[in-house]
C-alpha cells in the first residue's frame, strides 16, 4: 500500500472501532483499497489499541445537550457554480465561490470523499468573509466525484491517483484561482486528505501561496518545505486525534527548519474531521475557535 492508501484505511478502521461503520461496511471499503479479510482485521484490532484513549475519554455525558447551531460563516453564504479549466492532465472541475469585493484568494481541497456538498459550503463560506474561494475536484481526471454512486468507491480511486499528479492540479487550481481573482494573494486549505495534501503542496515548492491552513492532514515523510517560503502555516488538529497529531512536532520542526512563519494549535477534547458539521464527529466550540483563527490568519497573512 501506498502511504496515503494506508492512511485512508487506517480512517476506515477507526470510523469502525468509533461506531461509525459496521464491521460488514468496514471491511468492504478495506477490500476498495485492495486490503485482504485477513490485513483488514488486524488492522482493525491495531487501530481499536491506538483508539483506546480516545475512547475512554469521549464519555457520553460530555456530549452537547442541545442541537449545535448552524456551522461558523454560514450565515454570509455565497452561491457557489460549476467550473472547469484546461489542467496539466486534462479538464479539471471545481466548485468556484467568488467575493464581492475579494481580499484574497483560498484553493479548498476536500476530503477523501471528494468534492461534495460540505466542501462548496466552505468555498461558500469564505467567500462570503471576502475571500473568493474554488473548491477543486481531484477526481475531475476520472470524471469528477459527481460520476460515483458509491462514496467509499470514489475514495477508494482517489488513493490510487499519484500524489504528484494531484499537487500538479492543485498548482493548475492556484493559477484558475489568480485568473479569477487577480492582484490579490492566494491560500490553500484542506480537510483530513486534503489538510495532507495542503501539506504536499507546500513541500512541492508553491511559491504562489501566501498562507496555508491544513485541517488535520496527514504529514508526508521527512518533508521540505523550504520552497514554499512565502507561504505562513497554520496548522489545526484535534487533541482526540492521535493519528494525525502525533506529527504536529514533526511538522514543526519542518516548518521552523524551512524559516515557514508557523502557528500550530490542537483544539482540546476534539477528534478528527471536528470541523465537518455533517459528520459524527462535529465539535461545534473547536469548529467556531479555528474558524475564529483562520479569519484571524487571513487577515494578517492574506488580506
Amino acid at each position: 500500500m501506498t502511504p496515503l492508501q494506508r492512511y485512508v484505511a487506517e480512517e476506515i478502521a477507526t470510523d469502525h472501532v468509533d461506531g461509525l461503520l459496521s464491521r460488514r461496511e468496514a471491511l468492504r471499503r478495506l477490500a476498495l483499497l485492495g486490503v485482504g479479510t485477513a490485513a483488514a482485521s488486524a488492522l482493525i484490532a491495531a487501530c481499536g489499541e491506538e483508539r483506546k484513549p480516545a475512547n475512554e475519554a469521549s464519555a457520553p455525558s460530555s456530549a452537547p445537550s442541545t442541537e449545535p447551531g448552524p456551522p461558523p460563516g454560514s450565515e454570509n453564504t455565497v452561491a457557489t457554480e460549476p467550473i472547469t479549466w484546461a489542467g496539466p492532465g486534462g479538464e479539471l472541475q471545481a466548485a468556484w465561490a467568488p467575493a464581492e469585493r475579494p481580499k484574497g484568494a483560498v484553493l479548498v481541497i476536500h476530503e477523501n470523499k471528494g468534492l461534495n456538498d460540505w466542501v462548496r459550503s466552505v468555498a461558500g463560506r469564505l467567500a462570503g468573509i471576502g475571500y473568493s474561494a474554488l473548491a477543486i475536484d481531484l477526481l475531475s481526471g476520472k470524471g469528477g466525484t459527481a460520476t460515483f454512486t458509491d462514496p467509499a468507491q470514489a475514495t477508494a480511486e482517489l488513493t490510487k491517483i499519484p500524489p504528484e499528479e494531484s499537487v500538479a492540479d492543485l498548482k493548475s487550481g492556484i493559477a484558475e484561482l489568480q485568473r479569477r481573482a487577480p492582484g490579490v494573494k492566494v491560500a490553500a486549505i484542506g480537510f483530513c486528505f486534503g489538510g495532507g495534501m495542503v501539506w504536499r503542496l507546500l513541500a512541492s515548492g508553491e511559491p504562489q501561496l501566501a498562507a496555508a491552513v491544513p485541517f488535520y492532514g496527514p504529514l508526508p515523510d521527512n518533508p521540505d518545505f523550504s520552497g514554499s517560503k512565502g507561504a505562513a502555516v497554520l496548522g489545526l488538529y484535534g487533541s482526540k486525534d492521535t493519528r494525525v497529531t502525533s506529527t504536529k512536532d514533526a511538522a514543526e520542526q519542518a516548518l521552523t527548519k524551512a524559516g515557514l512563519v508557523n502557528e500550530l494549535v490542537v483544539e482540546q477534547d476534539a477528534d478528527h474531521a471536528f470541523f465537518n458539521d455533517t459528520g459524527e464527529r462535529y465539535d461545534p466550540k473547536a469548529a467556531a475557535d479555528a474558524w475564529q483563527r483562520l479569519q484571524d490568519w487571513f487577515a494578517k497573512y492574506l488580506a
